[in-house]
Formats: C-alpha cells, structure tokens, sequence
C-alpha cells in the first residue's frame, strides 16, 4: 500500500484545493475526512468538491450519506478501513483532507471500544429527547453518568444523547469504555500528517467571503429542502454551520444579513476550536502556511 497522506487544517483553510493538486500530481485518491462533507444534502454549504473537481482525480466519502442518517466517527472509520483494504488496487496514494480532528485520530489511534447500541434502545432514548431542551438532557445524563457529563458541554446535544445511549444500552458510563482502543487503521510510519495553519486574519476573511460565496452556489435552497424534510434537529446535518440560522431566516426569525453574520461568527469560532484541538490532540502532524502546503505534502509522498 502506498503511504497515505493526511491533510488537516480549519475551515476554509485551502485543505481541498492543496489535496486536489497532490492527488492530480501524484495519481492519487482523495478521501473526506470531513464529518459535514458527507451528506448528500449540502454540496454547497460544506463547500463540497464540485463535479468538475471529481472529475479531475477520484473522490471518495463525499456525499456519500443521507442527512436523515447520523453518520458516527465509528462509521465513518468502517468505511476507511474498507477504502485502505482495496487501496492495493489503486495507482497512488490515499490522500485522507478535512476538518474533524477526531476523524484523523479514530484512523491514526483507534477507537474507544464501545458496545453497539441497538436500535430499538437508541430510538426509545432519542423518543424520550424529543421536546427537551439540551441543558435539561444534560442534567439527566449527570444524574445517571455523572463523570461523562463532567466532560460534555450543557450544549453539546449530540454527545450528551451519545452518552444517554450508551448508558441506557450497557449500564455502564460512557467513560468506561474510553481505556481500551482497537488497532490503529492507519499505525506509526504508515502516514504523514500536515495541519495547515492559516494566519487568523486571513482565515478570518476567507470565511466571510466563502459563505458569501456559498449563497450564491444555492446554500440558501439546499437548506430550504433541509428544513421541509422536518428532521430531528440534533442530526449533524441540522446543525452544520449556517442550517440553523438559514432556517431562521427562511421562517422569518432573521434577516439574511443576520443569519450570514451569526453563521460567519459560529464558524470562526469553530476554527478557533480546530486550532486548538489540533495543537493538543495532533502531535505528529506537521503545521504548515497552506502557501507551503503542497511543497511539504510532495515532500511527504516522496
């Protein structure tokens, strides 16, 4: 198998445009390692490769998923581990680019080893949520798994109904599980790592101007067609950036000037966030100017 590269960076750092050159350079794959990236719903919101852009290398995991569907870290590793098994079969390199952190680290390190939720368990806890605000299901977990709600924002919806989950299929808190990990897909030596770290002004500018951008490619219809589907709004897909207050907006809560401005807000707080996350949790990538990206991924990929 040929040695993978991987490629991290915030939001609207140039991760896509770097991998599509590599990939073209080297007759490589490029795979999403972007959790919002994934749903077939918002090619133009998540700034999803454009067809034109498929066609000038092979992507794979893009649109891939329903958003009805809430599309884990585990399933997403299940799909890289069947990517690299067949990568014999393919020319180049596997060039793994996105923004979720915990995607590189579940392929780099392995995942916690969590029981399988049933079905029937995770539908009669998410019934339970319906109409419960995230605080009051926070309160909730901290009375059964004090110690994982320790851990989790009051706001983080999507985790705290993970951990209810987990806890009401095993008995046991989620945290638990957390000590013992399955075998890395991707072990030591077998990858490099690049985190391109734009300087913040700059990435500043250039989420501003891509969301504007994202309007004018139809972000504002795809979310409409979001909204009418009614989904459970803790779906990841209903809370990518932007789908919240775009809704707002086309329910008349917002202006669209407001609604662009909230979005641009929560997603330079987000690469705040990557930032930060990167620098604790991703040791081994390198940081690079995204001007010096593709000369250091060539480097990589020898």
């Amino acid at each position: 198998m040929n040695r993978a590269l991987l490629i991290a960076g915030p939001t609207a750092s140039g991760k896509s445009a770097v991998a599509l050159r590599l990939a073209e350079r080297f007759g490589g794959t490029i795979v999403n390692a972007d959790s919002m990236q994934v749903y077939s719903d918002l090619r133009a919101l998540t700034a999803r490769p454009s067809a034109a852009e498929a066609q000038r290398a092979p992507h794979l995991l893009f649109g891939e998923v329903d958003g009805a569907e809430n599309f884990s870290v585990g399933r997403w590793l299940a799909r890289a581990r069947e990517i690299l098994a067949a990568a014999h079969d393919r020319a180049g390199p596997l060039i793994f680019v996105g923004g979720t952190g915990l995607y590189f680290r579940a392929l780099t390190e392995g995942l916690s080893d969590i029981p399988r939720v049933p079905e029937d368990v995770r539908a009669a806890v998410r019934a339970e949520a319906e109409g419960q605000t995230t605080p009051s299901l926070h309160a909730a977990l901290a009375a059964r798994d004090s110690a994982t709600a320790a851990r989790l924002r009051p706001s983080d919806r999507q985790r705290v109904l993970r951990a209810l989950e987990v806890v009401a299929a095993t008995g046991r808190p989620l945290v638990a599980f957390h000590g013992a990990r399955e075998a890395p897909a991707l072990p030591s030596g077998a990858w490099a790592g690049l985190f391109l770290a734009p300087e913040r002004a700059a990435l500043n500018a250039r989420i501003e101007a891509r969301f504007d951008e994202m309007l004018r490619d139809g972000a504002l219809d795809e979310v409409a067609a979001l909204a009418a589907r009614k989904l459970d709004p803790a779906l990841p897909a209903m809370r990518a950036h932007g789908v919240p207050h775009l809704i707002a907006h086309l329910e008349g809560r917002l202006s669209l000037a407001e609604a662009r401005a909230l979005a641009v807000r929560d997603t330079r707080r987000y690469a705040k966030r990557q930032f930060t996350w990167a620098r604790h949790q991703m040791p081994a990538f390198a940081w690079t100017p995204p001007e010096g990206a593709e000369a250091a991924g060539a480097e990589a990929l020898g």
